[in-house]
């Protein structure tokens, strides 16, 4: 059953101006304060540059970290280098089993020495294709950081959808059970805002923006012309990547993340 629509600004906004950046020296990069499973986005320090790599074929996310340590060994990065993490879920969580998932996966981070300070800097996206969806839980993608010369802004802003900053409350979700057009256009536009906040909690813009990717499986051909594209500014030039996914949690309808790294490579 469709839940009684509330008027928009009702909704907690989308923007929070209590965002911290933390230096994480050893990582060479920086991190939006967010909740135990990620952080909200991360920037590259001065000297670094972010680099993205995605799989082939996603692996179990455990053994994706297997080939992350290799490829960092690699590459001559340590494992505190890694900044990001894109998963991909055989389906969606109830908001308890994302939690429960959250739990292993941290674990996974602090046994790596990656927290700093108890906090996790690294971000995420975490998305259930709706087309051969994985078996488990399984690695993407994810980014690391290497050193660098160039003075253009590097980061990642992890995915969110349309849910309040700090908010695991299902009541919370914006115009939640509906699916219309006019509902699904409210969505789209908190999370637009919701990027633009994170993007400035990094020190960047929609012009620093290198992909932009959308993760739903309602039809929103007409709202890339109308909502999202007046919005991007010059991240326009690289097109807006749409992902027949949902989010990682029953009764979110929408989901987007943004990049600006310096290179990216498939494995």
């Amino acid at each position: 059953m469709n839940s009684i629509r509330r008027p928009l600004t009702l909704y907690r906004s989308a923007y929070y101006t209590g965002f911290v950046l933390i230096a994480n020296l050893r990582g060479g990069y920086s991190f939006l304060q967010g909740g135990s499973a990620y952080s909200r986005g991360v920037a590259a320090s001065e000297g670094f540059a972010m680099e993205h790599v995605r799989l082939e074929r996603p692996v179990g996310w455990k053994a994706g970290f297997e080939r992350i340590d290799a490829y960092l060994r690699a590459v001559g990065r340590p494992r505190g280098a890694l900044c990001a993490i894109g998963l991909r879920s055989p389906e969606p969580y109830s908001f308890g089993g994302f939690t429960d998932f959250n739990g292993g996966y941290v674990e996974m981070l602090r046994a790596w020495e990656i927290l700093v300070d108890g906090q996790n800097p690294v971000a995420r996206t975490y998305v259930a294709p709706a087309w051969e969806p994985p078996a488990e839980p399984s690695l993407y993608s994810f980014a690391y950081t290497v050193p660098s010369e160039s003075t253009r802004v590097s980061f990642v802003v992890a995915g969110a959808g349309e849910l309040p900053e700090g908010s695991l409350d299902p009541e919370e979700v914006v115009r939640r059970g509906e699916t219309s057009a006019d509902a699904m256009a409210d969505k789209v536009r908190f999370v637009l805002d919701l990027m633009e906040g994170r993007l400035r909690g990094v020190g960047a813009t929609w012009n620093d923006v290198t992909a932009t990717n959308v993760y739903t499986v309602h039809d929103i051909a007409a709202m890339v012309s109308a909502e999202i594209l007046p919005r991007i500014g010059r991240a326009v030039a690289h097109g807006v990547c749409w992902n027949y996914s949902r989010p990682p949690i029953v009764s979110i309808e929408f989901e987007m993340d943004v990049l600006g790294c310096a290179r990216e490579v498939v494995i």
